[in-house]
């Protein structure tokens, strides 16, 4: 347990302890008039302040704090009064001070989550974010409660549109195969791949190919400067572009000062068991089991939406999520059958770049940085 979880922790049981004392009945309303304070700002803000100066925003959101205080306030007298009136009784107040412990660890546990999700989102560089990733709570949570919605709302990007792509091959993934020590000793050479692209944060995934190249995504290093590429070791390593096939969704990157282990290749088996590596959720490094099939053809356009054309992609069974994306599938032998590049439309599962399209990338690198375009930007 890291030092992370222990003040979250001590945050819920704080707020939880609070709860308890004030009862659930004041929770309730205190929760209430904070919402109800938050709502009638946003209304009578505009009102008072129109728009077009600079100092707008600083004056809403001070509207916004001192209306939420003074809904906090009224709900929680009411509150307190009708817990005063009508629990008068020792068993209905056990009852109503059992229930606010309850509600405010709720609200600690969510304040953690937002909290979490929002340090996640702060650059690898950053103290906070890799502490943040090493939480087992906020990793927990960010599993079980995947916060698309705020990551969305703060910008966040790392996976490309979802395909509608082949049907995927028969058979749940065999979970045993992560037992393999060749898998494990693959996560040695998974790296997360990070930048900056017309204002947007992106994170992936990627893997070790070669003396100093790894391989990733096009859609993930497409419009950033400087990739940076983290061995989840707390040292960044600057990279540049050195292979870019828009079409294929895949990238090679140079990366001076790497010394991982490349990972070798093997063409795809249809039903071979696998283990798909990444950082999925801008989370902790993990291992999904997946069951890979042969190589199909899609209709689908390049990276940028552009150019409508048949590709070759791999069937990927198994919970694919964002952040896979750029991240190796590899056997039990710890060969990459597979490079993750988009989820598929409409259920779990996903499609990868094929190995000959890999290796043809490989071939392609050279030593000049590529300049690349952002993604819809």
């Amino acid at each position: 347990m890291s030092a992370v979880d222990l003040i979250a922790l001590a945050l819920i049981a704080l707020i939880a302890l609070g709860g308890f004392r004030r009862g659930l009945v004041v929770g309730v309303f205190s929760f209430g008039g904070l919402l109800l304070g938050f709502y009638v700002s946003s209304r009578i803000g505009p009102f008072l302040f129109g728009g077009g100066a600079r100092w707008v925003p600083l004056f809403g959101i001070g509207l916004a704090l001192v209306c939420a205080a003074v809904g906090r306030t009224i709900g929680a007298i009411a509150g307190r009064s009708i817990r005063g009136t009508l629990l008068v009784f020792g068993p209905l107040r056990l009852l109503d001070s059992v229930g606010g412990g309850l509600l405010g660890a709720a609200l600690g546990i969510a304040l953690c989550w937002v909290v979490g999700v929002i340090i996640l989102y702060l650059p690898a560089d950053v103290g906070l974010s890799r502490y943040a990733r090493e939480s087992t709570i906020i990793s927990t949570l960010n599993t079980e409660v995947p916060p698309t919605r705020l990551l969305g709302a703060l910008d966040a990007e790392d996976l490309a549109d979802k395909l509608i792509g082949p049907e995927l091959v028969k058979g749940e993934p065999d979970p045993k195969v992560l037992d393999s020590r060749r898998v494990s000793a693959a996560s040695l050479s998974v790296v997360r791949v990070i930048g900056e692209a017309c204002g947007r944060r992106i994170e992936g995934s990627g893997w070790v190919a070669g003396r100093r190249l790894v391989v990733t995504n096009a859609h993930v290093v497409a419009g950033i400067d400087v990739p940076r590429v983290d061995r989840n070791d707390g040292n960044l390593l600057e990279a540049r572009v050195v292979s870019f096939d828009r079409k294929n969704d895949i990238a090679v990157l140079r990366v001076p000062g790497l010394t991982a282990r490349p990972l070798p290749l093997a063409d795809a088996v249809e039903g071979t068991s696998g283990g798909m590596l990444g950082y999925p959720g801008n989370g902790p490094y993990t291992e999904t089991a997946v069951r890979v099939g042969g190589i199909a053809s899609a209709i689908d356009r390049d990276i940028y939406g552009k150019f409508p054309t048949l590709r070759r992609v791999t069937t990927v069974r198994g919970r694919v999520r964002s952040g896979n994306s750029g991240g190796p599938v590899v056997d039990a032998r710890g060969r990459v059958i597979t490079t993750v590049f988009a989820q598929r439309a409409g259920g779990d599962g996903g499609y990868g770049v094929p190995t000959s399209l890999v290796r043809a990338a490989i071939a392609r690198a050279g030593t000049k940085a590529l300049e690349t375009a952002c993604v819809g930007g």
